[in-house]
């Protein structure tokens, strides 16, 4: 592990991590607004209010105290869980449902972290190091959407995409191969930087959107009216903010493993805290429920940098990003094929986190193998075939549409079936 003192190198670190995090969480508002039909103005005003609680969320959970903070370098960002129902219950009702649901939710989540922090203990080496191995795979289909230009765009799967894609993933094999300490850190910031640089060259980049943007924004609370609470919304985001915190808990026991640091019930409790705080702000502030990013452990995992410092420099950026326009409109310029070279990396680094902690499971026989088989058969198969539920009832869809989700419960359960007290004895 390097040393991080420098503040400059301490912002760059952050900054890496925003850009990693960013073009996933801006989408939900940007999806959001325009199924909701809003206009320009109100959509910019959803993602500048999303980066600013993006901002706050990330740092109540990096910054611990006695009530809340995990501690860990952890990024939060908005949870495509929850875009559907947001969108069913904006389209039923109308914009401040949502938001009264997300506060509500997050109210919940704040009560309940105690309860919800026991379920450590159905967490061992086992079932976490299948977890993260699910996340990791889970998320490569999204980087090679990204890789080949962008789930709809024109030039899809291009020659040009390909390529320039290609460019920044063995840029940051280079950097790694030939280069150590902060600029190997920096390696996939650099990658990003570089293939934007080229993509300018190879005209694929529009810098209309900067000369566009306002040079100052004031995320105003409860923009759009004061927020409405209905029983039904509620219930459906509280549904979902239960599915984040499965995940969550996954990324915050993978990241203990990952930085030498034993995650216990209580810290659990302030992981759990720090989020629904996080999605009460968001509900505030015109925005939607947070989560911890999954791909921000691949980026931990490539720079070898495990301090909390660094995601706070990352919650500042995002805040400042969330007040300033002009300078968030940067990050929209970054080529799709840029941001999916750099995601292969990271995504293919998570994978190897999840492989490196299963290497400590126990194979005396074929149960922890078919425990990790079938689990991470399920995550992936979810993943690349989610249309399997387009009939299903949408608790269904909420619950087990999500790949990273299914595989996880079926870790928990399998774990619990094969490794625990009431398993049927062999004869």
């Amino acid at each position: 592990m390097i040393d991080i003192k420098n503040d400059g190198k301490n912002f760059f670190l952050g900054l890496q991590h925003v850009l990693a995090m960013y073009a996933g969480s801006v989408v939900v508002p940007l999806i959001i607004g325009g199924a909701l039909k809003l206009n320009p103005n109100e959509i910019a005003l959803l993602i500048t209010a999303d980066l600013f609680t993006c901002g706050i969320a990330t740092f109540l959970q990096a910054y611990k105290t006695k009530f809340s903070g995990i501690g860990l370098p952890v990024v939060l960002g908005c949870t495509f869980t929850a875009v559907a129902p947001m969108i069913a219950i904006g389209n039923s009702h109308d914009i401040n449902t949502i938001f009264g649901a997300v506060i509500a939710s997050g109210i919940f989540v704040c009560l309940f972290a105690t309860y919800f922090s026991k379920m450590v203990r159905f967490f061992p080496t086992l079932v976490t190091g299948t977890i993260v191995t699910i996340i990791g795979a889970s998320l490569i289909p999204v980087a090679m959407d990204n890789f080949a230009g962008g789930v709809g765009a024109k030039d899809f799967g291009s020659l040009d995409n390909l390529t320039l894609g290609l460019c920044v993933f063995f840029f940051i094999i280079f950097i790694n191969r030939f280069f150590k300490g902060y600029m190997q850190a920096i390696s996939v910031l650099l990658g990003i930087v570089f293939g934007t640089v080229l993509g300018i060259i190879m005209g694929k980049v529009d810098l209309s959107p900067v000369s566009s943007a306002s040079w100052f924004n004031f995320v105003k609370p409860f923009y759009f009216g004061m927020p409405k609470f209905e029983i039904s919304s509620i219930l459906t985001m509280i549904i979902v903010a239960v599915v984040s915190m499965v995940e969550s808990t996954g990324i915050f026991l993978a990241l203990g493993d990952i930085c030498d640091k034993k995650i216990g019930e209580k810290d659990l409790a302030k992981g759990y805290r720090a989020e629904g705080l996080s999605i009460i702000f968001a509900g505030i502030f015109n925005s939607f429920p947070r989560t911890t990013f999954s791909q921000n452990v691949g980026l931990v995992q490539i720079a070898k940098v495990k301090s909390v410092v660094v995601t706070i420099y990352a919650s500042g950026i995002l805040i400042f990003l969330g007040l300033i326009p002009k300078f968030a409109a940067l990050a929209t310029i970054i080529p799709a094929s840029v941001l999916g070279g750099a995601m292969l990396v990271m995504f293919g680094m998570v994978i190897s986190a999840g492989i490196s902690m299963l290497k400590n499971v126990e194979y005396k026989d074929n149960q922890n193998l078919l425990i990790i088989a079938c689990s991470v058969a399920i995550g992936i198969g979810i993943t690349v075939s989610p249309s399997i539920f387009n009939n299903a009832p949408e608790i269904v869809k909420i619950i087990f549409g999500n790949g990273i989700v299914s595989g996880s419960l079926c870790a928990v359960f399998l774990n619990l079936l094969f490794n625990h007290s009431f398993k049927i004895k062999k004869a």
